[in-house]
């Protein structure tokens, strides 16, 4: 692939060539390639898992402007992978902690700040100011809505994901290779993929595909290698092993095909069935609730309501409140375990499980049952502060 920014100047002062000996010296990059990284615009999408490394690296090796998309807030469970940020960063903007750790790696670094949630509304602004585009997001709208935009505005997209153990990487979106919408034409059904917040995520995991993306951006800033365009690479960090699949470019694409159907970002929201936080989840299908403190009161009161806990053993270990546990997958070959006479509260974590516990168990007879409106969380925030959060 060509070489990015082929008109856009940059000089090297002598501190930033002593910063950079080590790039210099090589062949591949030198003198020249380490101009074409200080001219360099790379837009980062999320400061997070992906985000941080990404990010990280970018700064390290001398990217002149990096671009950070991010609206949320440090949470004490993002420390366990987000290596940008720190304990003492707990409750401020992502964006101000991201800013002063990139800063202290690289004070040559110029940074563009956009304290913003990606949306149809924004997105074809920002990422048209940008060279290269790498997404760190975590739901499928917006790497539907990164894509397409990218697609939109020709801007190459280093695209990576992980769950659990696993992770995959590529880049969309470049010139004669595939999009994210050749590979994944339509999103999964709501529901069907856990987020990492339900499923969790090895905390390196995100360092290994974040330093792939950084990698990836830098080699189509200097024009050099074999970039990841047409390939996915496939990584089981269980197992460590790599593999790779051929991705082509879709002639029918609605986006990058002969014919595009998609001139214009859309409602990536609605295309995805995305129906709220996670925590909002029972309320926006109209599935019954109980707040916590009715639920305690009730308890209290000795009422005999049965509390259903439908999330998952190693969860259960964590923290409970001595409920009866049926993983929400065990539920519809278990439900005899359950009195239809009696009145059930579900819980999960924070919602949306004990939502479709709900909706399934309505619909096979047990007319009274709810779900507990915010889950154990709620439950931990504002019943029993003793209760572990995670």
């Amino acid at each position: 692939m060509a070489p990015l920014n082929e008109s856009r100047q940059a000089t090297l002062s002598n501190e930033e060539i002593l910063r950079y000996s080590r790039h210099l010296i090589m062949p591949e990059v030198a003198m020249e390639g380490q101009k074409k990284l200080k001219a360099a615009r790379v837009l980062c999408v999320g400061t997070g898992g992906l985000g941080s490394p990404l990010a990280l690296y970018l700064a390290a090796a001398g990217v002149g402007t990096l671009g950070l998309v991010d609206f949320d807030v440090v949470e004490t469970t993002n420390l366990q992978r987000q290596v940008l940020h720190h304990t003492g960063d707990v409750g401020r903007l992502k964006l101000d902690s991201a800013i002063d750790k990139l800063k202290a790696v690289n004070p040559f670094v110029r940074i563009e700040r956009f304290d913003t949630y990606l949306d149809s509304r924004n997105a074809l602004e920002i990422v048209g100011a940008f060279d290269i585009v790498a997404d760190g997001t975590d739901n499928f709208a917006t790497r539907y809505l990164v894509n397409d935009a990218c697609v939109l505005r020709g801007k190459p997209n280093v695209y990576a994901s992980i769950f659990r153990f696993e992770g995959q990487a590529s880049i969309f979106g470049a010139e004669d290779g595939p999009c994210y919408r050749c590979l994944y034409p339509e999103p999964p059904p709501p529901g069907l993929v856990p987020s990492c917040a339900e499923g969790g995520v090895l905390g390196v995991l995100p360092g290994l595909l974040g330093v792939i993306q950084a990698t990836e951006v830098i080699k189509l800033i200097l024009g050099a290698g074999e970039p990841l365009i047409g390939r996915l690479l496939l990584v089981d960090a269980l197992a460590m092993r790599f593999r790779e699949v051929r991705v082509r470019k879709n002639p029918e694409c609605p986006v990058c095909g002969a014919n595009p159907t998609v001139k214009e970002l859309i409602d990536y929201n609605q295309f995805c069935g995305v129906r709220g936080e996670e925590s909002e989840a029972s309320a926006s299908v109209k599935i019954p609730e109980i707040q916590p403190e009715e639920l305690n009161r009730r308890l209290n009161a000795g009422e005999k309501i049965f509390v259903l806990d439908v999330r998952e053993p190693h969860e259960y270990q964590i923290c409970n409140i001595k409920g009866h546990l049926i993983p929400l997958g065990e539920l519809p070959t278990r439900v005899h375990e359950l009195d239809s006479s009696r009145e059930i509260v579900v819980h999960c974590k924070s919602g949306a499980r004990s939502a479709k516990a709900v909706d399934f168990l309505r619909q096979s007879g047990f007319k009274r049952t709810s779900s507990l409106k915010g889950g154990i969380l709620a439950w931990a925030e504002r019943i029993d502060p003793s209760l572990p959060k995670y």
